[in-house]
């Protein structure tokens, strides 16, 4: 099942911690093609590659008002009453990252300050292939809403029935997205990039997908279009010793390996004995689980590796920078502080990444591939650019003006410096 690394050198661990990696250069160059096409035929070019590759033939590529009210009726209370949940719980967690604009007065008279602006028009993917992401609504769609975008297209695939899945459609409606369109893959991404006669052009793209989706979303960064961040499969690590639940534990290593066969699960643990009663439990719910087979995949490029010693199974951990980190330890809560490479970390035996995956009210869109060393998570700031203003009365442009003067005449800039010279001179001749 998962292969197990005992006590390996910390010269092995870039080996060991290496993502599965694929020649991506066919892939690329079929996703450009795509990008392409859609770019100079638009809609008509939206409807072939629906039709050719989800094997749908699509007529109208936005949902009208209608479908998009009857979308409610066909979820079960119980689940229209999880949804609110969660979204009350992803507000109040993302109202606290709202900053107010506070002016700084840096020397008298001289006034700056910052003020963040939703970015005008942002766009949503949402994968319906193996599983439709409605959760994912909520992570994207709230945050854009409370940071004031005033645009928020969806865009997501058809399935059999050429329909987009219900909880899609109710989450999208819930939380304030203005626009929902009937198209996936790689042409969806460009059809937001690029924009066409249905699709309007946006700012920036957020959301997860397959390797087509991450494939496109490179390809029209490269091009000049905001993403949220680079992604690959989505992946968790969690370290475990003495004080974990073996039971608990292989349940989250598997509701990240039933994501799909490129997931990856990484295990620490501080001895074999640990692993093998993981293991042990692995073996017993994954009988049960409808998505044995991706899950059974996923395990297959897994890994556990055993360090008895603390204070390299966080120096590890920091090494692999893992998108999920969950914390089956002893003295989770200190021992988080220690940890600087994450997405998100779930601290103790009863913090499960299914939590934050659905309702806790953290973002569950995050960094992946190891990006968790220089990226963040979605958060508000995500969806607002931050503008900086300043203000100078007379009074500092007189304090400021030496300096400035100054530095600008020794990089050579007279210009620079006449900005500030003509503006005291005016102000000397009016006194």
């Amino acid at each position: 099942m998962i292969k197990v690394f005992n006590e390996p050198s910390v010269k092995d661990w870039p080996i060991l911690l290496a993502r599965p990696t694929i020649d991506a250069t066919q892939l690329l160059a079929q996703v450009q093609a795509i990008l392409d096409e859609v770019k100079i035929n638009g809609d008509k070019a939206l409807k072939r590659f629906t039709l050719e590759l989800d094997k749908v033939d699509i007529k109208q590529l936005q949902l009208n008002a209608e479908q998009i009210a009857s979308a409610e009726n066909e979820l079960t209370p119980s689940l229209k009453t999880a949804i609110q949940l969660a979204k009350v719980n992803i507000e109040v967690f993302h109202q606290s990252q709202i900053q107010q604009v506070e002016r700084i007065e840096t020397m008298p008279g001289v006034w700056c300050w910052r003020k963040s602006v939703g970015i005008e028009k942002v766009g949503i993917y949402i994968p319906g292939g193996t599983a439709p992401l409605f959760s994912t609504v909520l992570m994207l769609g709230i945050p854009a809403k409370m940071a004031g975008c005033k645009e928020i297209i969806l865009c997501s695939p058809p399935n059999e029935s050429g329909n987009i899945h219900p909880a899609v459609i109710y989450a999208a409606s819930l939380v304030g997205v203005t626009s929902i369109y009937t198209v996936g893959g790689a042409q969806a991404i460009a059809a937001m990039a690029y924009g066409t006669s249905s699709i309007p052009k946006v700012n920036k793209i957020f959301g997860p997908g397959n390797q087509y989706v991450t494939a496109a979303k490179q390809l029209v960064q490269q091009a000049g279009i905001a993403i949220d961040m680079p992604a690959g499969p989505s992946e968790v690590c969690v370290w475990a010793d003495e004080t974990a639940i073996p039971s608990f534990v292989a349940a989250d290593l598997l509701s990240q390996a039933e994501h799909g066969a490129d997931s990856q699960v990484l295990l620490i643990a501080n001895s074999v004995a640990i692993v093998e009663a993981v293991q042990k439990e692995i073996e017993q719910q994954l009988a049960a689980l409808p998505r044995k087979n991706l899950a059974e995949k996923a395990l297959q490029n897994s890994k556990a590796i055993v360090l008895n010693n603390a204070e390299l199974a966080i120096a590890c951990i920091n090494e692999y920078a893992p998108e999920h980190l969950i914390l089956s330890i002893d003295n989770a809560a200190q021992v988080a502080d220690k940890i600087i490479n994450a997405g998100s970390i779930f601290i103790g035996n009863y913090s499960p990444e299914s939590a934050g995956d659905y309702a806790s009210g953290t973002n569950h869109t995050l960094p992946t591939n190891g990006y968790a060393k220089a990226y963040s998570g979605v958060s508000i700031d995500s969806f607002v650019k931050k503008i900086t203003y300043q203000q100078i009365t007379e009074r500092g442009l007189m304090n400021i003006a030496p300096t400035v003067t100054e530095m600008a005449e020794a990089e050579g800039l007279q210009a620079h410096s006449n900005a500030v010279g003509i503006r005291l001179q005016w102000l000397t001749s009016k006194i």
